[in-house]
């Protein structure tokens, strides 16, 4: 639910190649003035309703009246609307039955046809990720020590620094005081200084990587996936061997993440 003090403006609903006109014509009429009303935080007098839908006065009431008996608008006062609570009701079945796993599995496939490498999807848990789903191929020639529901440390894994870039230095210097910033490489990141250097990266560029820091010969690329809050919830990477890992699927990354995010109802 909106925070009252918050503004929140909505585009209206056009028509799009993806999002055609409705064929029934009282339907469309009704989107139109649920989409006005959606881009107004106040509620709204029925004359510029009119005038923003194009609609005759009469017309427009005559909706919005059955709107408001179905609760979809309500009436706060005499000749003005707003948005009813059975949508608040309805947005949060929606947004109950929303699985992360199973909005990215067909964004992941796809990511997975262009790269030809291991796409992963992970949350985190404590203060470590957790692998939750992933699509690949045997051709990528690289078998990734973590299968899907194994485990890593945060400040080892691309998508584990993406949640650490969340928290605040003290919430850092905690993590690395309960884990030790234990290495598993060479190249693993064991320093705090680094670590909050990497993790300044992360927050300034959106993306993070894992540069052969939880298995040499494996490198990654991470972008993060928000819920309609706003809220990292997970984390999409690319895996490669360290010499295919190529830096033109950043876009690709971020896009899929986003793509996903946008499917879980976040807007940017």
């Amino acid at each position: 639910m909106q925070n009252p003090g918050t503004r929140c403006f909505l585009a209206p609903m056009m028509p799009t190649k993806d999002r055609p006109t409705p064929t029934i014509q009282v339907l469309e009429r009704a989107f139109a003035l649920l989409d006005t009303l959606a881009a107004q935080p106040e509620p709204v007098a029925l004359k510029d309703i009119s005038e923003r839908t194009g609609l005759h006065p009469s017309t427009a009431h005559r909706i919005l009246n059955d709107l408001a008996v179905g609760r979809l608008v309500d009436r706060p006062q005499s000749g003005h609307y707003r948005l009813g609570m059975r949508l608040l009701e309805l947005g949060n079945l929606v947004k109950a039955r929303l699985d992360v796993r199973d909005a990215a599995l067909g964004p992941m496939r796809e990511l997975h046809r262009i790269t030809h490498q291991p796409v992963n999807l992970s949350v985190r848990q404590g203060d470590e990720i957790v692998y939750i789903e992933r699509t690949y191929s045997e051709r990528s020639g690289m078998q990734v020590v973590r299968a899907v529901g194994g485990r890593a440390p945060l400040h080892l894994t691309s998508v584990g620094k993406l949640f650490l870039a969340q928290d605040d230095p003290p919430r850092v210097r905690a993590y690395a005081v309960r884990t030790g910033l234990t290495g598993h490489t060479r190249n693993s990141i064991t320093d705090l200084a680094r670590l909050e250097r990497e993790l300044s990266s992360v927050r300034a560029t959106g993306v993070a990587r894992d540069d052969e820091e939880l298995e040499l010969g494996v490198r990654c690329l991470a972008a993060g996936i928000h819920d309609d809050q706003g809220r990292l919830v997970a984390g999409l990477s690319v895996s490669a061997p360290a010499d295919r890992l190529e830096e033109g699927w950043i876009d690709r990354v971020r896009a899929t993440a986003t793509q996903i995010s946008s499917a879980l109802g976040y807007r940017g």
